[in-house]
């Protein structure tokens, strides 16, 4: 399927985006897609980027994929940024019909972000990449 995508991935946690990035690449080429990369400092600021990038003038996104790490610390922190971040990027889908592939991961530990961010693994930015194009389908086929 093709489609121009654009990949918001957050580099709060470099290393483990950098896995997640490489998993959506491979499976958005591998879906006959191009697209573009959007970096923003953490997950809270991904709702605002795709904002700004669907409402500027003639927008090109067909699908849009998240990528990011939220790790459990020691502070309520971490549950005020996953929940927002996912209902802010969710708010906008339901308020623009957008196709999005959330692969925003909130783990425990480092061990567990690895694991599900690695392409040899659970590969969850292949994943999100996979959710992306079949939302992106269902959206046409309406």
């Amino acid at each position: 399927m093709t489609g121009h995508v654009l990949i918001i991935e957050s580099r709060f946690y470099q290393d483990i985006s950098d896995m997640l990035l490489k998993g959506a690449q491979t499976a958005l080429k591998a879906a006959g897609a191009t697209f573009e990369i959007l970096t923003v400092p953490g997950a809270l600021e991904m709702p605002a980027a795709l904002s700004f990038m669907h409402n500027r003038k003639g927008n090109i996104f067909d699908a849009y994929v998240a990528l990011g790490c939220v790790i459990r610390g020691e502070t309520a922190h971490y549950d005020i940024v996953c929940n927002e971040s996912a209902r802010g990027l969710y708010d906008l889908v339901l308020e623009y019909d957008l196709a999005l592939g959330n692969g925003i991961l909130t783990t425990e530990n480092r061990e567990q972000a690895i694991v599900r961010a690695d392409p040899n693994q659970k590969n969850k930015g292949g994943d999100a990449a996979h959710a992306a194009m079949r939302m992106l389908e269902i959206k046409r086929e309406m």
